[in-house]
């Protein structure tokens, strides 16, 4: 199987309610299953995420590691101030591209030439 590039279109994943103990594993393989079929650009959209564990935060370190040794990434998205600020707390801020919607974290994998006609000096 050929390698992903992120014009293929990053696969989203949008994951519920708390993330902790219990919940971790079901989330965790959901990664694992996208990165394991060729997936290697992957955002997680935290709107729907009211907690996250350090279970939950290793899941996503293991999928960071599995996508970029396959030349690819995890961004994620929508973070509610709660789960940012637990983000923060542990420096996750700065290990995860993290922005504001699905869209642009899914622009984010682009090359910079062409997130839009503006960027690339096409519009007036």
């Amino acid at each position: 199987m050929g390698q992903r590039s992120p014009l293929d279109g990053p696969r989203c994943v949008a994951p519920q309610g708390r993330l902790d103990a219990l919940t971790v594993p079901r989330f965790e393989e959901g990664l694992r299953d996208h990165l394991n079929h060729g997936a290697a650009y992957l955002v997680v959209d935290f709107g729907e995420v009211t907690y996250i564990s350090s279970s939950g935060l290793r899941a996503l370190l293991i999928a960071r590691r599995l996508a970029r040794n396959q030349g690819g990434d995890v961004k994620l998205c929508r973070l509610s101030p709660r789960v940012y600020e637990i983000f923060e707390m542990v420096g996750f801020t700065q290990v995860f591209g993290i922005y504001d919607s699905v869209e642009a974290a899914q622009s984010a994998f682009l090359p910079s030439s062409t997130h839009s006609e503006e960027e690339a000096g096409l519009s007036q």
